[in-house]
């Protein structure tokens, strides 16, 4: 007789199930069966160790995936078990402190802030501190916020009223934060970090009520431990000292939070935590091919924070996985709807069987078109279609108001943004564009003078209307929407918000509209224009189970498998980004990988790479395939598309300097520099990704990027090998009128390399420079 919590279990799975006792690690690859090893144990220690189901805590990060969780141990010991305690951590949070929050004086009827309640607040803060976006962002703030919370000893000063100095001395955003504290305070609400750091603050200050529930909570287990916080690994450390049954389990190379406070090195460093812990690899991949898995275990073996681990499988060898180069986004996205088409002509696949997944939102633009062109059905899967999200819509109804003067657009716009124009303006001026039989607009038009409509926001509105005309008939489309953007408000509008998305999209659109004026050779009908991109916004609504291609990010598409994926936009600066590269640096490299790694393991049957040449408006340079594309082994993919030697060259050379990495110098290194010449490597910055070089010339020590290419070794002549910044700066009289030795080469004949004199670099350096 089969065990239904035990069987279709392989060895490292059942092995995890039955170590029920200490501290267990679980490495769980993409794809290897980790929820169902997961709630096997739950149903296992309740079931055949009688364990009461109250008794264990089991957390993971979503909700969804709590639900899965509890769906199908409910159906291993069946429906009269109480598996509440199978939550998010901030499900565990809400329920401890509806119990405890007592115990600091807050009711227990405390309000839970949700995004859009901290923006009010936000949006409040702002008006009173005369700022907007400009200044600062809510991105910005919400993040600086969030990382207060994590270092900086607020609970203090939210809990007993002591005052505090935020650890980072931004002034502005210090402002913010204090005043966002204060009516969080006054209103007794808590955001999401606050659940956690509360929940902590009251275990840490109440030895009684951290006994009660570490005696409560025989077992915890932890479902996607990589992703778990600093205040997030206390919490069930904590719970778990008295019984010491702690089970962690995870993927350090599927970490791609850490922008938000995931802490990998839990995970990876745990046996060192615990020496007495036990770890288990479950590296048996039931989803994908041998072919997809090569190329995923190649790239993230360039990463540093890890488990080391090669994904195995039993599954047939599969199809090659394909790089395909376009010349341009349309070449790209037109032979990813192609090739779509093939696989469903060749295989017995369907639309909702394939997956393209891009880094950014904004990447859909080109993809939607390209689906709309071969008439393949699409849905946006955890987000919005380009031309149906907010910023592109009123960008699109201001535009057709100035060429058409239809009413949808004029009720959209009339009053975005607030020209306090209520609804009793617009019943009077919708009766009287009844009873003239006119359009809302010119009803305005020809009766400004009535007293119901003869407002400031409605003279103003006319004014704008009638300047954009005159705009539109001396500039291009894409000229016109910076000019709508500029005089309507929209532009400052969406900056107030904090929301840079939104700009995102909005430059996309741009973008979108220069490469459609180029390809035209010459400016675009506007009419013409709007009349194409409303079979983008006229589509029937998708439903879940409608058989359409599923649009997403790789964010999103975590946890999921699909039979054939395509990953569009493989592009240096987008993948990885160049943004979080700029912000976060080395660390940035790794999460980027580690995003890269999801991607190729989401894909069963068939893996796509895309990329195109052309020019990237987010990052202000020419495009190159992402130096990811050169981790991987040339034999493990086919290449379709021309890709010159010139752009290969150039994007190796790319690849090559920005992977340069921590290892090209050593502290006391000499160097040189193209423009400031002789240096000493004084410290290397690993956090940083920079340098600190003493330039001997100039008397000063400054930073440099771990990438700057151009900075190259120089001989160790005449110098001291440990000199002091002092000591170096003695001799920096000495060398301005010494003959320099590396101008020759070691035979003393004739001068090196031009680009290391001032005079001779080459006019492009600057150039390069700037864009970098």
């Amino acid at each position: 007789m089969t065990d239904p919590i035990l069987e279709n279990l392989n060895p490292k799975q059942l092995q995890a199930v039955k170590t029920t006792e200490g501290y267990v690690r679980v490495i769980a690859g993409a794809g290897s069966g980790k929820t169902k090893a997961l709630t096997s144990r739950f149903a296992y220690i309740v079931d055949r160790l009688g364990i009461n189901s109250s008794n264990i805590l089991c957390v993971t990060f979503t909700n969804k995936a709590a639900q899965e969780m509890k769906k199908r141990v409910k159906a291993l010991i069946g429906d009269l078990y109480d598996v509440s305690f199978i939550t998010t951590y901030h499900g565990f949070c809400v329920r401890f402190l509806r119990e405890e929050i007592n115990k600091i004086h807050y009711p227990k009827n405390f309000i839970i802030l949700d995004a859009e309640d901290q923006k009010t607040i936000l949006r409040d803060v702002f008006t009173e501190l005369e700022i907007n976006s400009k200044n600062l962002t809510f991105k910005q703030v919400l993040r600086f916020i969030s990382r207060q919370k994590s270092t900086s000893d607020y609970l203090g000063y939210m809990i007993e009223n002591k005052s505090f100095v935020p650890d980072e001395k931004d002034s502005l955003s210090s402002q913010v934060y204090q005043k966002y504290l204060d009516k969080q305070k006054r209103n007794y609400a808590l955001d999401f970090d606050d659940l956690i750091h509360f929940t902590a603050f009251i275990l840490d200050s109440n030895p009684d009520v951290l006994l009660k529930w570490q005696q409560i909570l025989h077992y915890i287990q932890v479902d996607e431990a990589q992703d778990s916080s600093e205040s997030q690994f206390h919490l069930v450390e904590m719970l778990s000292r008295v019984h010491q049954n702690l089970f962690m389990v995870g993927d350090p190379d599927q970490t791609i939070y850490e922008w938000r406070g995931a802490k990998p090195e839990y995970l990876v460093e745990f046996d060192q935590m615990f020496p007495q812990a036990q770890t288990i690899i479950m590296n048996q991949n039931y989803r994908s091919t041998p072919n997809i898995l090569k190329v995923g275990n190649h790239i993230i073996k360039n990463n540093k924070i890890r488990v080391d681990k090669d994904m195995v499988t039993d599954n047939p060898e599969g199809v090659e996985v394909v790089h395909f180069h376009g010349k341009n986004d349309f070449e790209e996205t037109l032979w990813v709807a192609s090739e779509i088409k093939e696989i469903l002509k060749t295989e017995n696949a369907s639309y909702s069987d394939i997956t393209i997944l891009y880094r950014s939102n904004h990447l859909s633009r080109n993809i939607e078109q390209a689906l709309i062109k071969d008439n393949i059905p699409y849905t946006i899967f955890g987000g919005v279609r380009f031309f149906e999200r907010k910023e592109i819509k009123d960008v699109l109804s201001l535009l057709r108001l100035i060429v058409q003067g239809d009413n949808f657009s004029f009720l959209r716009m009339f009053n975005h943004p607030s020209r306090g124009l209520g609804k009793k303006f617009l019943e009077r001026l919708s009766l009287l564009a009844g009873e003239q039989n006119l359009s809302l607009l010119n009803a305005l038009e020809n009766n400004i003078e009535d007293k119901e409509l003869n407002k400031k926001g409605a003279v103003d509105f006319l004014s704008l209307a009638a300047e954009l005309k005159k705009d539109a008939q001396n500039n291009s489309i894409s000229d016109l929407v910076k000019i709508i953007l500029d005089k309507s408000g929209l532009s400052e509008l969406y900056r107030k918000d904090g929301d840079e998305d939104r700009l995102e999209n909005i430059k996309e659109l741009v973008s979108s509209m220069m490469l459609l004026e180029k390809e035209n050779n010459g400016p675009l009908n506007i009419i013409e224009y709007l009349q194409e991109v409303s079979l983008y916004t006229d589509l029937d609504k998708d439903t879940e189970n409608q058989d359409k291609v599923r649009l997403m990010t790789i964010h999103i598409s975590k946890g999921l498998e699909f039979p054939y994926v395509f990953l569009c936009g493989f592009t240096e600066g987008v993948l990885p980004s160049a943004l979080s590269i700029k912000e976060r640096r080395k660390r940035a490299i790794e999460e980027e990988r580690r995003l890269m790694y999801v991607a190729v393991t989401r894909a069963e049957k068939r893996f796509y790479m895309t990329d195109s040449e052309g020019f990237n408006f987010t990052t202000g340079l020419n495009k190159y395939p992402s130096r990811f594309l050169f981790e991987i082994k040339e034999e493990f993919y086919v290449r379709k598309g021309k890709l010159s030697a010139e752009i290969l060259q150039a994007a190796q050379s790319t690849a090559a300097s920005a992977n340069a990495g921590d290892t090209a110098f050593s502290e006391g290194d000499l160097v040189m520099h193209p423009v400031w010449n002789k240096g000493k490597i004084q410290t290397v910055d690993q956090g940083k990704s920079q340098y600190k070089v003493y330039f001997f010339e100039m008397g000063k020590e400054k930073p440099i990027d771990f990438s700057f290419r151009f900075l190259t070794a120089a001989p160790e002549e005449n110098l001291p090998q440990n000199a002091s910044s002092s000591e170096l700066l003695s001799l920096q009289e000495s060398l301005k009128t010494a003959p320099d030795p590396f101008q020759h080469d070691m035979q003393g004949g004739e001068p090196a390399a031009g680009i290391f004199e001032n005079k001779n670099r080459p006019e492009s350096f600057e150039d390069e420079n700037e864009k970098r």
